[in-house]
This record gives structure tokens, C-alpha cells and sequence, in this order.
């Protein structure tokens, strides 16, 4: 891992300690690994114990902690959080990252409840439970800089389920609620929108086919750039780092514009 790092004056997160859900897999686990590029110490919060372990065991040791956590249950929170205290001393930065989909089921009337639960608790009570117990240990310190993942469908409505896109609002107003608490304390709070990112869970649920370094099959309003999981780590470790001083209660949206337009209608419409 060593020898991965930056020149010490380009690491953005030197010193810092961060807790990341959902960072075994996907892109919690490339924000992880950016994460630590930059001198940051991590901890990896996730149920998938297998990967997790592989993920800390290439990162080394001396970057990397593994937790298993269900973040919907708020023991589980409760102890990765202590876990980085203990281990660390302190919390920088908590990036609540897990998140599930559901069956792609259009109709409401097809939707069921538990399958609406189940979304709501990952997506959205596990962000509560992340951002409450990263406040319990950085109210104290007076700092921290809390991130949770949402996505286009934290602001827009018709691109994914309904429990998906109820669970990613939720986050928004969650993440303006909080902050607008927790600036007193010095604590930032702020969400990162990505674009759609070819993930296991966005194929699965599109129902794609990976076309390679190509965007299988959705538009784009940005055209000649592919979203790359690596984009939003990099927004991450922004939000993560003192750059961002001065940032809270903020979405910052990674979609090359896609949620400020009608691609069907108006004077720059689209016939993709």
C-alpha cells in the first residue's frame, strides 16, 4: 500500500480517520481505496465479510479496518463508530455509502411493503444511523465532515423505484435537517448525487448489459465523459478534506447536468 501513496504534500486526507458503509464492494469500496491513497485511515463498514477483508488485506493493515455492519441495525452503527474510536481516537469523516435496490416493479399497486421497508431501512435509516452516531463522537470534537450517497433520483422522479427514489429524497433532507443542526459543532454535512454508474446494482435493475468502458443504454447529457466510479471518490475525498471548509448542507450532484434538463423537451432537446 506504500507505495500507492501520494507525495505527502498532494495528500488531501493526511491524519484523517474515515468510516465508510457499504466499502467492500462498488463504489464505497473505490472510495475507500482514494480514501487512503490520499493518508487517510479507514474503516470499513459492510456485510459482505469475505470481500471486505480482501479489500482491507490489499490496502494493508496500517490503512485498513474491517467491521461487519448491517447498517440498519443501530448496534451495529453504534460499534463500527466506537470501533474507529477506539482503533483511532477520533472520527473525520463518515461517508454513508450502503444502500439496496428493489424489483423493478412500475406500478405501485404491484409494490409491496416489505419490499418498501427493506429499501427505506438501508437507504434511509441507515444514513440516519450513520450520520447520529458519527454526531455522537464528533460533537465533542467540535469537527467532522459527514457525507452521505445519493443519487439523480435524490431530486428528480420517474428514473427508479418507488421505495429507491423515496429512500434517496429522504437523504437530501436529512443531509440540509442535519446540517443546518450540527454547524454550531463545526460539523459539516453534505450529500454527493452521482449519474448513473454501471454497479451491480444499477445493472441488475436496469436490466444491462456491460458494454465495456461504453454507458450501456442511458442517456447522457454530457457527452464524451463516462461517469466512472473513480469520479465520485474523488468528489468524496473533497468533501472529505479541508478544501471543503465551507461546504455544508450542499448536494453536490455528479450527472453532467443531466437533473437541470427535459432531454425530450425544449429548445436543446434530444432525439436519443
Amino acid at each position: 500500500m506504500a507505495s500507492t501513496l501520494l507525495p505527502h504534500v498532494a495528500r488531501r486526507l493526511e491524519g484523517k480517520v474515515a468510516l465508510i458503509t457499504g466499502a467492500a464492494t462498488g463504489i464505497g469500496e473505490c472510495i475507500a481505496r482514494h480514501f487512503c491513497k490520499h493518508g487517510a485511515k479507514v474503516i470499513i463498514a459492510d456485510i459482505q465479510d469475505e470481500a471486505a477483508h480482501s479489500v482491507c488485506e490489499d490496502l494493508g493493515s496500517d490503512f485498513a479496518t474491517f467491521v461487519h455492519c448491517d447498517v440498519a441495525k443501530e448496534s451495529d452503527v453504534e460499534m463500527a463508530v466506537n470501533t474507529a474510536i477506539s482503533l483511532h481516537g477520533k472520527l473525520d469523516i463518515m461517508v454513508n455509502n450502503a444502500a439496496i435496490g428493489d424489483p423493478p416493479k412500475p406500478s405501485i399497486i404491484n409494490n409491496n411493503l416489505a419490499d418498501f421497508e427493506r429499501v427505506i431501512s438501508v437507504n434511509l435509516t441507515g444514513v440516519f444511523l450513520g450520520t447520529k452516531h458519527a454526531a455522537r463522537v464528533m460533537i465533542p470534537a467540535g469537527k467532522g465532515s459527514i457525507i452521505s450517497l445519493g443519487s439523480v433520483c435524490s431530486t428528480i422522479g420517474g428514473v427508479a423505484s418507488h421505495a429507491y427514489t423515496s429512500s434517496k429524497h429522504g437523504i437530501i433532507g436529512l443531509t440540509k435537517n442535519v446540517a443546518a443542526e450540527l454547524g454550531r459543532f463545526g460539523i459539516r454535512v453534505n450529500c454527493l448525487s452521482p449519474y448513473f454508474i454501471a454497479t451491480p446494482l444499477s445493472m441488475n435493475f436496469f436490466n444491462l448489459e456491460s458494454e465495456g468502458d461504453k454507458q450501456p443504454g442511458v442517456y447522457s447529457n454530457l457527452k464524451g465523459v463516462v461517469l466512472q466510479q473513480e469520479d465520485v471518490a474523488e468528489a468524496a475525498v473533497y468533501l472529505g478534506s479541508d478544501e471543503s471548509k465551507y461546504i455544508s448542507g450542499h448536494n453536490l450532484a455528479l450527472d453532467g447536468g443531466f437533473t437541470t434538463i427535459n432531454p425530450a423537451f425544449g429548445l436543446f432537446a434530444s432525439s436519443q
